[in-house]
């Protein structure tokens, strides 16, 4: 096949022109991290076509993206993020943002972020809007927190009382350029990886569950490249973008500049292993109620050990623990002595500003 093709398909070099690395995917090569900048800072500009932007995330899903090419496109992400002007030293913060894509349970990690923030971890927990209209966002909307504040607001949340959301429509404005493509293509893109590695924050520490097992270990690596102080990514083997209570779950643990692969498995925990797709909700109400029951402490059943379970990884990154054991346990003292509830209630009111 002619891949240059002949001289009518040439054309003068443009703005924004994605036509060099769409050559180069097309012949089957990947891209360089200087070409994955580039490539994403004309996307980010919004100077390339729907056309040529379409083209090239399809040819990148067609196979795994490389550690080059994620950290290439998630620099570009991270140098156009509106951020939150906290004080905290963001490699101290943690997120628990996912992928999503994955088959969704309950609000396991708005919970464990709550939690792990109730046990003295600094969280900038980044979320967006799900298709089941009970996501991240809407939830702690829901529960009464004002996930429209400004970053300022966040900024304050964040450094007094340890907690803040950031409503990832509010603090990626390159992304607008290529929502219509992500929306038209209706597959999963690259794009899915890079939110939750472009903390607002600043985030250097991740607890961030993918939505299939082959990224697992990639975006450890490339958050190694990134800079990451400490993270933790995993599936697990029910399809889960959380760290199951139903089934093993795979990590990979970014510590020191290195990779360590791992398993959790829960009844070794001294969990008691359930099915997690049983403990959806079925509307947004349900959803907040769910997890105000597991944060009062209401629910000692499977809810609430998924809850502990994922708090623990959250801990974890952030070294507030030195293992998932001690983390289940100073997770379960969290809710227990009420400080988890009450940390909510104190992000509802500050998040609301003056």
């Amino acid at each position: 096949m002619a891949l240059h093709g002949p001289s009518e398909f040439a054309r003068p070099a443009q703005p924004g022109d994605l036509g060099p690395y769409l050559r180069t995917l097309v012949r089957g090569k990947t891209l360089t991290e200087s070409e994955s900048r580039s490539a994403f800072e004309a996307i980010a500009s919004g100077e390339s076509s729907h056309a040529e932007m379409g083209a090239f995330l399809a040819l990148l899903a067609t196979r795994l993206p490389t550690v080059d090419e994620i950290t290439g496109a998630a620099t570009v992400m991270r140098a156009r993020v509106e951020r939150v002007p906290c004080k905290a030293d963001p490699s101290s913060i943690v997120d628990t943002a996912g992928t999503g894509g994955a088959p969704k349970s309950f609000n396991v990690s708005t919970a464990a972020a709550i939690v792990a923030a109730a046990a003295g971890a600094t969280v900038a927990k980044h979320g967006n809007r799900s298709r089941t209209g009970r996501g991240s966002a809407e939830v702690m909307e829901r529960l009464g927190v004002s996930v429209n504040a400004p970053p300022a607001v966040q900024a304050r949340c964040l450094d007094q009382i340890g907690l803040c959301f950031c409503f990832a429509i509010h603090h990626h404005p390159a992304a607008r350029h290529v929502m219509p493509v992500r929306k038209a293509l209706g597959i999963p893109t690259i794009f899915n990886l890079l939110g939750p590695l472009t903390n607002p924050a600043g985030a250097g520490r991740q607890l961030m569950g993918v939505y299939a097992r082959d990224f697992v270990r990639l975006i450890a690596e490339s958050l190694v490249r990134l800079g990451s102080t400490r993270a933790l990514v995993f599936h697990s083997d029910d399809g889960l973008d959380e760290i199951s209570i139903g089934a093993l779950t795979h990590v990979a643990e970014v510590r020191n500049g290195r990779v360590r692969d791992w398993t959790v498995d829960p009844a070794a925990l001294g969990l008691e292993m359930a099915d997690p797709m049983s403990l959806a909700p079925v509307s947004l109400d349900e959803a907040a109620e769910l997890l105000l029951r597991v944060l009062r402490g209401e629910d000692r059943g499977p809810r609430r050990s998924m809850v502990l379970l994922n708090a623990a990884g959250a801990l974890l990154a952030a070294d507030r623990v030195e293992n998932l054991e001690d983390g289940v346990r100073t997770a379960a003292d969290a809710i227990d002595k009420g400080i988890a509830h009450a940390k909510l209630r104190e992000l509802c009111e500050l998040s609301q500003g003056e």
